[in-house]
């Protein structure tokens, strides 16, 4: 059995309700399409400053924004990955968050963005330290849906292939990657880290990524991909903002795994780091 899935490309900006209207156009598009999860970018309802992200940061599950996502999500009957999402946690820090609703409007699962790109770019913007606004999370997800079982990552997360072994080893058979990925390092590495990803750990890849100019001289690369088990590309948005589709079939996914088990041939564990050692 296959299940059309739908990815979003966007250009967000600082002000949500602009963002917000934009996203229901396309969400609208790809129902009609026949597509029953649909995955967002990263910064889908607000990519702006530091302050953008705290003035609009909500609790999880409740807040008006978290509000009109989960109604969306119902109206159109689908499934709808939010690629991050700023939420404030009861100590006062804020976490960036990918928020899982059903068709139900229901928020099913999260993800807090385990690693901050913390990194010099040579681009206009030059300096990123996203640790400067979000705190790290500390847990690896994968939640069980109608389509299979998917695990949670976030734009940088891609770099670090331990992660999505430990989604693999958890039963994932469909890992997202919401990402707003700079134009310099996407350029360089999007693609070819998103199809190892991919044949390691022989898993769909749904990756929606933002895409152009944006706040403060931020460029993103765009190039949103839906990448089978086997690092194939089957649908890639290149440039500008749009909507792209594919079918997934997770007896590919048996296929493959039967034929090459290589998490049986592995001879290395994933442990994972204790920073207080």
């Amino acid at each position: 059995m296959t299940n059309k899935v739908g990815v979003v490309q966007m250009n967000s900006g600082r002000d949500p309700d602009v963002n917000l209207a934009k996203l229901k156009k396309k969400l609208k598009g790809l129902q009609l399409q026949g597509a029953r999860l649909v995955v967002t970018p990263e910064n889908a309802l607000i990519f702006g400053s530091r302050e953008d992200y705290h003035h609009h940061a909500e609790a999880l599950g409740d807040g008006p924004l978290q509000f009109e996502v989960a109604q969306m999500a119902e109206k159109l009957g689908i499934w709808l990955l939010i690629g991050s999402f700023p939420i404030r946690q009861s100590d006062g820090a804020m976490t960036s968050t990918a928020l899982l609703y059903n068709d139900k409007g229901e928020l099913v699962s999260h993800y807090n963005k385990m690693h901050m790109f913390d990194v010099e770019i040579e681009d206009k913007h030059h300096s990123y330290r996203e640790s400067d606004t979000f705190q790290a999370g500390t847990e690896v997800v994968v939640v069980g849906t109608p389509f299979g079982q998917i695990g949670l990552s976030i734009c940088y997360d891609v770099r670090f292939p331990q992660l999505y072994n430990e989604l693999r080893a958890k039963g994932a058979d469909i890992i997202v990657v919401p990402a707003a990925f700079t134009r310099v390092t996407g350029s360089a590495h999007w693609d070819v880290l998103l199809r190892a990803r991919a044949i390691e750990n022989q898993c769909w890849l749904i990756a929606a990524a933002q895409s152009g100019e944006h706040f403060d001289g931020r460029e993103t690369w765009g190039h949103s991909m839906i990448i089978d088990p086997w690092g194939q590309t089957v649908a890639c948005q290149a440039q500008g903002t749009g909507v792209l589709t594919a079918d997934i079939d997770l007896k590919l996914s048996h296929t493959i795994r039967t034929n090459m088990p290589v998490m049986q041939h592995a001879r290395f564990a994933v442990h994972q780091r204790n920073d207080k050692s």
